[in-house]
């Protein structure tokens, strides 16, 4: 069973959502996970209600989105491996510092107990300055794997970075091998 999680990184919902798809035909079993704000927040990307009954509907399951509903998700019913896709800024600082206040983060938080495969798809606007601190910390720790990442607007925004979706499942495939993809930034 594989872990999805998903932030509010709204603008990218479509293509983590593609990458989800491509995830359910190669054959994973999925169990999605929200952030608050993703189960909350309707924008001009879309609803969150239509988010949640269009993922619900295609991994055959509900979204945990609750910090209760989380937890178990460490040594009562392990995931083989847990994707955030997006990860923001937020959410990287919170993995950073051990900070469980959400639901994906408690998921991160319960599945890294079992030294199992963390993969981050980055979508933060702040990678590059007040993040910075913590990407390094993350790619330090054992068992988390980051999807490889670039500047989206080097010039519009200095400081973003953004995960190639579409290098998502390679990334994972090596994840659960123990090897981080190469080459990490585009």
């Amino acid at each position: 069973m594989l872990g999805f999680a998903f932030c509010g990184s709204f603008c990218t919902h479509h293509a983590a959502l593609q990458e989800l798809e491509r995830l359910l035909k190669e054959g994973y079993e999925i169990q999605p996970i929200f952030s608050f704000a993703v189960c909350s927040t309707d924008t001009r990307f879309g609803k969150a209600a239509d988010l949640k009954e269009r993922v619900e509907a295609l991994c055959g399951r509900p979204v945990i989105h609750t910090i209760e509903g989380a937890e178990p998700l460490g040594p009562k019913n392990p995931l083989d491996a847990l994707v955030i896709c997006p990860c923001t800024g937020n959410t990287l600082a919170k993995l950073a510092l051990g900070i469980t206040d959400t639901p994906v983060c408690m998921a991160a938080k319960a599945h890294l107990r079992q030294d199992r495969p963390l993969v981050i798809a980055l979508a933060s606007n702040d990678a590059l300055s007040a993040n910075l601190k913590n990407l390094g910390a993350l790619l330090q720790k054992k068992s988390v794997y980051f999807v490889p990442m670039k500047q989206d607007d080097p010039v519009g925004k200095p400081h973003s970075l953004v995960a190639d979706f579409s290098l998502l499942s390679p990334t994972l495939s090596g994840a659960v091998m123990g090897k981080q993809l190469r080459k990490l930034f585009l």
